[in-house]
């Protein structure tokens, strides 16, 4: 029984990351300008992968027998990252929502990299923790790339 709420503690960290980063793009796209349409549906894809990632975790919490985490990680003991991005959802411009996107995926691969690092996880919520860090880490690479690409575009113009 103990385990099983470790486990479902990990897995609701995990879904409140998922709920920051959902706020987290939500707030992005407030943000863009009408030239970043091109954003828009990226960050549309991503508010929608996290809230899939979020109901998968999600369905395994409430097998435990646990209710699953609605909010964000402002009570989450371990994964605090997504609270700094929120305050930084000030600066207007491509190249500052880009950083503070890239430093948003790098928080949930940290958070996910910490998950997996729990002693005890059962194999098939390593498995789905592992499959959900490598699809976030797509994203991840996809904002970084951007990002790199914005970053060129100024130095060069």
């Amino acid at each position: 029984m103990e385990n099983n709420k470790m486990i479902a503690e990990v897995l609701n960290d995990l879904i409140q990351i998922n709920n920051d980063r959902v706020d987290g793009y939500e707030k992005a796209i407030k943000e863009l300008q009408e030239e970043d349409s091109d954003l828009k549906d990226i960050f549309l894809g991503y508010i929608d992968q996290s809230r899939s990632l979020r109901n998968a975790l999600g369905t395994e919490v409430e097998v435990l027998g646990v209710k699953m985490d609605e909010g964000t990680t402002v009570s989450g003991k371990i994964y605090r990252a997504w609270m700094d991005v929120k305050a930084l959802f000030t600066g207007k411009g491509r190249q500052t929502i880009l950083n503070n996107c890239e430093y948003g995926e790098d928080a949930a691969q940290k958070a996910y990299k910490s998950a997996l690092e729990t002693e005890g996880l059962p194999a098939y919520i390593f498995a789905l923790i592992t499959r959900q860090k490598d699809e976030l880490k797509k994203s991840h690479d996809t904002v970084k790339s951007l990002r790199d690409q914005e970053k060129l575009a100024h130095e060069h113009a």
